[in-house]
């Protein structure tokens, strides 16, 4: 995948999440965005940081002293390359964990 269709996906996902959170109390989530840097800050003090990495063709998500780097795939989704973990669920799953709530992203 070249540079600027990477650029193009990785915007149109990171685009995606932020939209998802759009009806979300910020109480409970808040949101924010620079420079391609997606920040959700969680009512119990977690932050969970996702932005798009163009030198490995990734985005990468950080929470709870994890890190995960999502590859895209050929089903429009992105996944680890070590567990499959698939951005979406593992965002859901997070926010779920730590402050029990259900986001569908």
């Amino acid at each position: 995948m070249d540079e600027a269709s990477f650029d193009r996906v990785a915007r149109d996902e990171l685009r995606h999440l932020e939209d998802a959170f759009s009806e979300v109390d910020p109480d409970d989530v808040e949101v924010s965005t620079s420079d391609g840097v997606l920040r959700l800050d969680l009512r119990d003090g977690t932050k969970i940081v996702i932005n798009s990495h163009r030198a490995a063709r990734q985005i990468w998500m950080a929470a709870v002293a994890s890190a995960w780097h999502f590859d895209p795939g050929g089903d429009g989704k992105w996944h680890t390359a070590k567990s499959g973990e698939e951005l979406r669920a593992t965002v859901q799953r997070v926010i779920h964990e730590r402050i029990g709530l259900d986001v569908k992203v």
